[in-house]
């Protein structure tokens, strides 16, 4: 049986928000998917949502992006109310999307894939040829494979290519969905350790979907999904083995 937990402590109203989902609803045709979701990520965090394949995680992330539109419910971004914006006006504002499979493009070179990161900067800044030392500080093999096809990386350096991608776009918020999916576990550490810096050194949020534990355990607070529902969470350190076997064992 699940049980929910007490709201987490980031949800004190002392920590200003970055994200928050109200009374999420969403449907395909009358298949109710996502059932009055509530989710908050605050400034400078890591949030983990975890749960089984088919529980309606990608979903969510395609409805904070604005790919997907609810029902009901809203989504605020730094308190702004963003659920009818379209996805480039939600990536100008400054929300960042890696979603599940990568899709860079494979016919542009690395450089070419980076630099279109930048479309998201929008009227926060202006686009420029050159690429940041900091992404290469992040991800050293980039700067090896400028002028390589995206197409012709493997699938962890594809992976390196498109989080890059994303922080070329100056994000305050980064969303990443099951990024480690399919790779190697040496390129999965290199990740993990790319995305702890990120928040470190720029004191972004971070919202990611993840099924390997070991990078689960990296963020800072966890919420568990079922059938489409929040049905647990709290800190990563509450994360107990029952829970784990509950939303994560196969």
């Amino acid at each position: 049986m699940t049980t929910t937990l007490p709201a987490p402590t980031h949800q004190d109203p002392l920590t200003a928000p970055m994200l928050e989902i109200s009374g999420l609803n969403f449907y395909y045709g009358e298949s109710h998917i996502l059932r009055d979701v509530n989710l908050t990520v605050p400034k400078g965090q890591m949030v983990c949502l975890i749960g089984r394949n088919g529980v309606g995680k990608t979903t969510l992330l395609k409805n904070i992006m604005g790919v997907l539109r609810p029902r009901r419910g809203e989504i605020r971004f730094e308190g702004q109310l963003v659920t009818g914006l379209s996805p480039d006006r939600r990536a100008r504002l400054g929300i960042g999307y890696v979603p599940q499979g990568r899709e860079i493009i494979p016919r542009l070179t690395v450089k070419e894939n980076l630099l279109i990161g930048q479309e998201a900067l929008g009227d926060r800044g202006q686009a420029k040829a050159a690429i940041p030392e900091s992404i290469y500080e992040l991800f050293p093999v980039l700067k090896t494979m400028l002028d390589r096809m995206g197409g012709d990386l493997s699938g962890g350096q594809q992976q390196q290519l498109a989080i890059a991608r994303a922080i070329m776009g100056q994000p305050k918020l980064l969303v990443l969905d099951e990024p480690t999916e399919g790779i190697q576990p040496s390129i999965i550490l290199d990740i993990e350790a790319a995305v702890k810096q990120i928040i470190q050194t720029t004191g972004i949020s971070v919202l990611l979907v993840e099924q390997h534990l070991h990078f689960v355990r990296q963020a800072d607070y966890y919420y568990a999904m079922q059938r489409g529902s929040i049905v647990a969470n709290g800190p990563t350190s509450e994360l107990t083995n029952d829970i784990i076997q509950e939303f994560l064992a196969v």
